[in-house]
């Protein structure tokens, strides 16, 4: 039997997991209980279809990702460190009544956010190498060189974040989503013990997507001219969808071929960078992503859904 494919992400104090029909976020609340946050996936007969042609797939799984994961991440951040006892203070009437509009918005800035974010990593690198053009005057060794500042930028901004005791705590959940479903995929008992014997990196992981947009991005760009400076710009924008969609199938292609001795190396450079992206979790990280997994495939089988536990 094909065991169906999850997907997950680190928030702050829990993990979220998705599959067909619903996604599940577990936190640990701050009298150590685990609360859960649940959404009910929509369908969209348009969404579905795009999502089945290659290259434009990805975008539309990207946007979609970056939009509902925003809703889990808020969920997290407004009570991972509030008493349950004041929760009371979240004014739910109010946001109940705006329940609607609150969603959208939220919805928003994720996929806006991503965008920013993606912008900013696109065109600074384009104006550094522009700089080096006296000693790297060519098309292709300022292609090269633009990568090379791309990775730069994207190893420090990682790393440079890692070092905060909140997102450490993040890439350390990181890494529990991860274990979680390698022990899933292994087909061993979701136990805290057998989970931590799984490894943290995972070939089907968004860090691994990030990587791969650098790198295809430089065979991308050998296709279109560097010259002058404002067609180059404009180049990089407007190839951020292609570079993003031919990434994704990319992403997708390793994945397939991690069980090949000979071929699994194709996916090694989005591994090494799941090392900065997620630590060990300790056992009561792992407890939470198991109980958000495991809260995930009872929704998925149509058992009632839990509210919190101790």
């Amino acid at each position: 039997m094909i065991k169906p494919i999850y997907g997950g992400q680190a928030v702050v104090e829990g993990v979220m997991f998705a599959g067909r029909k619903h996604s599940v976020t577990a936190i640990r609340r701050k009298d150590q209980t685990i609360e859960y946050f649940h959404m009910l996936r929509q369908t969209n007969p348009t969404l579905s279809f795009l999502k089945r042609i290659p290259l434009i797939r990805g975008i539309v799984a990207i946007l979609e990702a970056s939009a509902n994961g925003a809703k889990h991440f808020q969920f997290a951040s407004e009570r991972y460190d509030l008493d349950p006892k004041d929760d009371d203070t979240l004014n739910e009437p109010k946001k109940e009544k705006s329940k609607l509009s609150l969603i959208l918005s939220v919805a928003v800035i994720g996929v806006l956010s991503f965008l920013f974010g993606k912008f900013l990593f696109t065109i600074i690198p384009v104006f550094l190498a522009n700089f080096t053009k006296p000693l790297f005057p060519t098309k292709t060794a300022q292609v090269l060189v633009e990568g090379a500042f791309k990775l730069l930028l994207l190893l420090a901004y990682i790393y440079a974040v890692s070092l905060t005791p909140l997102i450490k705590r993040v890439f350390q959940y990181h890494g529990a989503e991860h274990k979680v479903i390698n022990a899933f995929e292994s087909n061993v008992p979701l136990t805290i013990e057998n989970v931590q014997r799984q490894s943290r990196l995972h070939y089907r992981c968004g860090s691994s997507f990030i990587l791969f947009t650098v790198i295809v991005g430089v065979f991308v760009y050998l296709a279109v001219p560097t010259d002058p400076l404002w067609l180059r710009i404009v180049n990089r924008i407007a190839l951020i969808p292609v570079v993003l969609g031919i990434s994704f199938e990319v992403l997708q292609f390793t994945n397939r071929l991690r069980s090949i001795p000979v071929l699994r190396w194709l996916g090694y450079p989005g591994l090494w960078l799941q090392l900065l992206t997620t630590k060990e979790p300790s056992d009561e990280q792992v407890e939470v992503a198991i109980a958000s997994f495991q809260e995930l495939l009872r929704l998925e089988e149509g058992q009632e859904a839990t509210k919190a536990v101790r």
